[in-house]
């Protein structure tokens, strides 16, 4: 029990009360149970509503779809209405954006970020149903899945949240948090409206903590909590030498030819142990604890399973490093693209007179991706021979995000995870990242919480998306568990 009289219930079982500082909101075991039972006894609603919203086929890349992508915000703000959400649909220059407020309740308040808009369906033909709908399949192995585009990213998820939502206000007449929802219209075309709008509206979105359902867990049975996004800087560098293609027979030998001065710049970022060689990379880069890095190799993650349904077998990575530190806790630096010369049909004798590449850094820790995006082009200009110039382009610079290992919030979401999955939830980095969630540590001073229910075998972004219907039953009880234990 805590000084706000709260006690909490452990994976071990026990009482979970809370009375939250005259909301008038009190939790115990039985109600806990019978917002569970709730969920089980709803599910069919449940994915009715989710059929609604998949329906709509809220494609954001695609300007045709504007009016659908209207439609699928308009629904979900008069479901969150529904539940007593304070709503309205924002409009931006691109797609609206929804922002829901709960009743005045609980001190604790907490801050959901999820989005409604989709990925093109192309290839149509590659589609084994129409892709908008929505349909409960058998899979190969038994497993019942929801085949739609968005049944996973990211309506499915963010649909496990309002369903978890709707279950407390069923029971109780409340939530046990103060929740803001924030969904936008444009995460599959990269947010472009979103970070202004989180500036623009900062004091209204503040919260304690951000809460985002748009990962993964580690298999169909272990939950997954993600503790740490990489950032991302990605740079274009264009190196000029002659000022046009010139023949090779001619000048061949005495013309500097930049293909050549740009494979060499490439081949000398990384060492033979795979450590990057730009002076300062590394700085703000720090090694897990011993608990965590252990608990990482426990998971026993092996080249073969990971590197080997993609043809690989030999991580490419730091030598000194575990496989699941490579992919998700330590930098990288990759080349995504060289252009240059003659590349269409046969043959065109030339030394040309430009090459570019795209190279993407993946950053962890403090590392600072303007500071390293300075010493990347040092490192190329101190490479060049004086007939070479080089430009730079950048397009992405966000630092890494980091949960805090030591916040009780972790270990209260780990172990109400636990509690409802049988197992153990793990706590890993993810190699990817979510721009959003540093414009929520910078402009809100809020960190984020990511808890998400996606499986490998989802194919997100690809013909016949899926979700599994375990994914998003226990999905929605798990937050159903989660909400009571964030009440501090």
């Amino acid at each position: 029990m805590n000084s706000s009289g709260l006690a909490w219930v452990t994976p071990q079982g026990g009482t979970l009360s809370c009375v939250a500082n005259g909301s008038g909101l009190k939790i115990n075991m039985s109600t806990l149970d019978a917002v569970l039972s709730r969920i089980d006894q709803d599910l069919d609603h449940s994915l009715d509503r989710l059929f609604a919203l998949l329906r709509i086929p809220s494609i954001s890349t695609d300007s045709a779809y504007a009016d659908h992508c209207r439609a699928a915000a308009a629904y979900l703000a008069a479901d969150l209405a529904a539940l007593g959400f304070d709503t309205s649909v924002r409009d931006t220059p691109g797609h609206p954006i929804i922002v829901a407020h709960s009743p005045k309740g609980p001190p604790s308040h907490v801050l959901f970020y999820g989005h409604y808009d989709v990925q093109p369906v192309d290839p149509l033909e590659l589609w084994q149903s129409p892709p908008f709908e929505p349909r409960v399949a058998t899979l190969a192995d038994g497993r019942k899945a929801i085949v739609a585009r968005g049944a996973c990213d990211d309506k499915g998820q963010l649909m496990t949240f309002v369903e978890a939502c709707r279950a407390w206000k069923a029971v109780t007449g409340s939530l046990p948090v103060s929740i803001t929802m924030l969904i936008e219209g444009e995460e599959e075309c990269g947010s472009k409206h979103l970070f202004g709008f989180v500036r623009d509206n900062a004091a209204e979105l503040c919260a304690d903590l951000a809460l985002i359902c748009d990962t993964g867990m580690w298999d169909p049975d272990t939950p997954t909590v993600t503790t740490s996004l990489r950032g991302l800087l990605y740079e274009e560098v264009k190196l000029r030498c002659a000022d046009r293609d010139l023949h090779s027979g001619l000048f061949g030998g005495a013309a500097q030819n930049p293909i050549r001065q740009l494979a060499r710049v490439i081949a000398a970022l990384h060492d033979d142990r795979g450590r990057i060689t730009i002076p300062g990379f590394y700085d703000g880069v720090r090694d897990l604890p011993e608990d965590i890095k252990a608990e990482l190799a426990g998971l026993g993650l092996t080249a073969e399973q990971f590197l080997g349904s993609v043809g690989l077998k030999i991580p490419a990575g730091e030598v000194d490093r575990l496989l699941i530190e490579q992919i998700s806790t330590r930098p990288t630096c990759d080349v995504n693209g060289i252009i240059g010369g003659y590349t269409g049909e046969g043959s065109k004798t030339v030394i040309p007179a430009e090459a570019s590449a795209k190279i993407s850094f993946r950053l962890v820790g403090d590392q600072d991706p303007h500071r390293i995006s300075n010493a990347f082009r040092a490192f190329v200009r101190a490479r060049l021979p004086e007939d070479c110039t080089a430009e730079f382009i950048n397009h992405a610079a966000a630092p890494a995000i980091q949960l805090p290992l030591d916040t009780p919030v972790l270990g209260k979401t780990r172990a109400a995870l636990a509690t409802e999955w049988g197992r153990r939830a793990v706590a890993v980095g993810s190699g990817g990242s979510i721009p959003i969630v540093g414009d929520f540590r910078q402009v809100l001073d809020m960190d984020s919480l990511l808890v998400g229910f996606a499986l490998d075998d989802d194919r997100v972004h690809s013909p016949n998306e899926k979700y599994d219907l375990r994914s998003f039953h226990k999905g929605i009880r798990s937050w159903a568990r989660i909400l009571p234990e964030l009440a501090s």
